[in-house]
């Protein structure tokens, strides 16, 4: 049973990391459009800082955000990949990584951001992971130390892509918008409804986010 959920657990984790285990694999070439697109559309600007997020949970958001950041790295660049979900944390489990420390530990002032900050065996890619929930970490989304936080990770990496909770679980991603450069907004095929799509897109524009992109995510069944 043990060797069986670990079977499990260890091709969650590879199916997650396409654009790194599998680049010449139809997932990996598509981040790279993706990544290309986002740039694209916003012309002469720089988009330093990227928020990924979805309508509600179990949308592949996180996937994307981490394939998305892969695929930046691939491409020579010095990037940091966030989680910023507090509520439901995932990506030190797709890089078999502690939760702790992380974001909430430096938006505490326990730890610098060059002290919590993690490697990984992917170059060019550095983990900054949700760290350890407090009863105020909601809040601290929407803190100065957050502001800080951001500012200082523009000048020492090339990119930063945020994995946020969905947009319309609660109020934390809203916090965000503001403080990123674009949203990214992900859409499951065959889940994400019209009226939950518009209703997403509308929460995100009345917060003033700045939407680069759309990716409409199909699961294999």
């Amino acid at each position: 049973m043990v060797r069986e959920r670990a079977k499990v657990a260890k091709a969650v984790i590879h199916r997650s990391l396409y654009s790194y285990l599998q680049p010449s694999s139809r997932i990996a070439e598509q981040f790279r459009t993706i990544r290309n697109n986002i740039q694209y559309s916003v012309q002469n600007r720089t988009i330093k800082s990227i928020m990924m997020t979805s309508p509600g949970e179990g949308d592949g958001k996180t996937t994307a955000a981490v394939n998305l950041a892969i695929s930046m790295a691939n491409r020579g660049e010095k990037v940091l990949l966030v989680d910023a979900n507090f509520r439901n944390s995932m990506i030190h489990t797709l890089f078999q990584l502690q939760t702790s420390p992380g974001l909430s530990n430096v938006l505490s002032k326990q730890l610098s951001l060059e002290d919590a900050v993690q490697p990984t065996e992917i170059q060019g890619l550095h983990l900054l992971t949700s760290g350890q929930r407090q009863s105020h970490s909601t809040e601290l989304l929407d803190s100065d130390e957050m502001k800080v936080l951001i500012a200082e990770a523009a000048e020492k990496y090339d990119r930063i892509v945020l994995d946020c909770p969905p947009v319309l679980s609660g109020p934390d991603t809203n916090m965000l918008v503001k403080q990123c450069d674009g949203i990214v907004l992900l859409l499951q095929c065959g889940k994400s409804t019209h009226s939950m799509a518009l209703q997403a897109k509308q929460s995100l524009t009345f917060a003033g986010a700045n939407i680069v992109g759309v990716i409409l995510n199909k699961k294999d069944r």
